[in-house]
């Protein structure tokens, strides 16, 4: 784990020259309450579907299957909904499978001769749709991977590529630390191509060319310190540093306390030294119920985002372990 950081740390470091030249910016949209409402500071603990967005080894300490749906009503009333169903096989590992949908709802084509629109309306959509498997090496080192297809569909444009997420997770067994890593968003470029760029020169028609471009990559590490278990009570503190390769660097905090494996009470906040950076406080909770040998359990998450563009994030989620 060492050595890939120290391999990475040239090549994975927060540039404000690249600030905005990367796209496929939905595999950015994080996923599920528990992680959002920890600041995404949840890079040494994630666990269940969750965890395919977060950090891929972390389903491999799923137990049984579950299954789980987000619902997150996003900036600029753009909806994003993500459904994902892991299941763990004896001796083999944990496989996942998830799918994310972003819609940005309906837009009218305009063009330089029709200004206030053509009359026809299209409907962009992003989605990403992935395949993940765990396992662990051995009591103490989990390991994961998460490939992705990505598809952009807008008006009479369209892009698609493939994404992977590498991740680790360390359990030294020392003072209640945990360990995790995770690369994030690997893959080739990719590039725009259809019938929008399609034109005419006057005399005949004319194929144009989409320019290619990189996707949002980052190097990941985690760390958290469980500072109580005793009883029914369990807490702990939780950080992250995410080295953007198109972006300057983040850092998330998060706590988490849970009572009895029933009630969950997070928060968490998010930093960079970004211009306008979006996002900060967050807060959230959780309640798990037992239903026999089925659990179900419902979270939520406040997401504080810059009050004079957008209205703040708010996640809602659904998950059933049985």
């Amino acid at each position: 784990m060492v050595l890939l950081v120290l391999s990475l740390s040239s090549a994975y470091a927060g540039n404000s020259l690249r600030v905005g030249t990367a796209g496929a910016q939905e595999l950015l949209i994080p996923v599920g309450s528990r992680g959002t409402a920890m600041g995404g500071a949840v890079l040494s603990t994630a666990y269940g579907v969750e965890a395919m967005y977060w950090n891929p080894a972390g389903l491999a300490g799923l137990e049984g299957t579950e299954a789980g749906f987000t619902h997150l009503p996003y900036i600029a009333d753009i909806d994003v909904n993500f459904v994902g169903v892991a299941t763990n096989i004896e001796g083999f590992g944990t496989l996942g499978v998830g799918a994310k949908v972003v819609s940005i709802g309906e837009m009218e084509e305009t063009t330089e001769d029709f200004p206030d629109g053509t009359g026809r309306v299209f409907d962009p959509s992003l989605t990403v749709l992935n395949v993940s498997y765990a396992r662990e090496f051995t009591a103490a080192v989990s390991f994961g991977v998460t490939a992705m297809f990505i598809n952009e569909d807008i008006f009479e444009a369209q892009a698609s590529g493939i994404a992977f997420d590498v991740g680790f997770i360390y359990k030294p067994r020392w003072y209640g630390l945990t360990l995790g890593l995770t690369v994030k968003n690997y893959g080739p470029e990719m590039s725009f191509s259809g019938r929008g760029f399609d034109e005419s020169d006057g005399n005949r028609p004319v194929a144009g060319t989409g320019a290619t471009f990189d996707l949002p990559s980052s190097l990941n590490l985690g760390i958290t310190y469980k500072f109580l278990s005793q009883d029914k009570n369990i807490a702990s503190i939780s950080g992250n540093y995410r080295s953007n390769n198109y972006s300057l660097d983040v850092w998330n905090g998060g706590m988490e306390y849970v009572y009895d494996d029933i009630f969950s009470l997070r928060a968490g906040y998010n930093y960079s030294d970004q211009d306008s950076y979006l996002y900060g406080l967050t807060l959230g909770g959780g309640l798990k119920y037992d239903f026999g040998s089925t659990n179900i359990s419902v979270e939520y998450t406040w997401m504080d985002t810059d009050e004079d563009a957008f209205d703040a994030n708010q996640f809602f989620t659904i998950k059933m372990t049985f």
